[in-house]
């Protein structure tokens, strides 16, 4: 198939690139800035007529869309284009898919919960109901989605980590190696989510797909949850990060959210139940700690 990617500079994006090369697909990654030694293609996913004259050029038959607006805080005081990125494009997106019969694969967030409480995980047909700009935005992306008509599957994840760009587990092996006393949220769980298996996901999607080659809609479409397994806080995941890295030194101790104060109020329980995703596409799920360690071992920092 011919495979359009989005955001293929970012955390997903780059591990898209990585199972791209086990395949026997046409991949077109686009980004809105270049980086050096990395083809890619310029696309500015808020342009409709852009976003149709690539997929015509192409002959895209599927677009990944691994870019967003994903700063949760300056989203707050930044709505007109966290829409725009997060709500609008995704329409475009769908509406380009539309015109050849094609899958939009569309990546969502665990932030659609949150106002609710609730401790068990979260399913698909739950109610959304996001606490702030960057879930709320996302949440009209979904729904935007669904009523362009286009075949579509949205994937929510979590937490989402990888060798590639910012992200807490860098924040975490620069702090833990760097400081002699660390706090860490306790009171926030979830799952965190290594970019990589969700990309090999991503994959067995498209593969079925691909094998289906609707011509009446897609048997599959709708929306499914994808994290690691297990559930553990941002203290726990910290605790696990120093001691994988070897960081010893450096004294972890739990707090509450409100000493660390946010505009955004974040999901306390976040897990995500991912019962849709392994039934529907045959999909085996890491443990949380295993992808971790596999993690931190490609960027070269494994000591335990």
């Amino acid at each position: 198939m011919n495979i359009l990617v989005t955001g293929a500079n970012g955390q997903l994006g780059n591990e898209m690139r990585i199972i791209s090369k086990d395949t026997n697909d046409n991949y077109t990654f686009t980004d809105v800035v270049e980086v050096e030694g990395v083809e890619t293609t310029i696309l500015d996913i808020t342009d409709g007529e852009a976003i149709k004259k690539i997929v015509k050029e192409n002959g895209i038959q599927c677009i990944v869309n691994c870019a967003a607006y994903t700063n949760v805080d300056k989203a707050e005081a930044d709505e007109a284009l966290c829409r725009k990125l997060n709500a609008d494009a995704p329409k475009l997106l769908a509406k380009a898919m539309k015109e050849v019969n094609g899958l939009l694969v569309q990546i969502s967030t665990d932030y659609v919960f949150g106002g609710d409480p609730y401790n068990t995980p979260c399913s698909e047909d739950q109610k959304g109901t996001p606490t702030g700009v960057y879930g709320k935005t996302k949440l009209e992306g979904e729904n935007n989605i669904e009523a362009v008509g286009a075949d579509y599957v949205i994937i929510r994840t979590a937490w989402l980590y990888s060798e590639f760009g910012k992200n807490f587990v860098k924040t975490m092996l620069n702090l833990t190696a760097t400081k002699p006393k660390l706090t860490v949220v306790f009171d926030q769980a979830g799952t965190p989510t290594y970019a990589y298996d969700l990309a090999v996901a991503i994959k067995a999607v498209l593969a079925d797909y691909e094998k289906e080659s609707p011509k009446d809609g897609y048997s599959k479409r709708g929306i499914y949850h994808f994290s690691n397994e297990g559930v553990c806080s941002w203290y726990d995941f910290t605790k696990r990060i120093a001691e994988l890295a070897g960081n010893t030194a450096c004294d972890i101790e739990p707090c509450h959210s409100d000493e660390f104060p946010s505009p955004v109020k974040r999901p306390a329980y976040s897990v995500l139940d991912k019962t849709k995703i392994k039934e529907t596409f045959g999909i085996n799920i890491p443990y949380w700690t295993e992808s971790l360690r596999k993690c931190m071992n490609n960027i070269g920092v494994l000591k335990a």
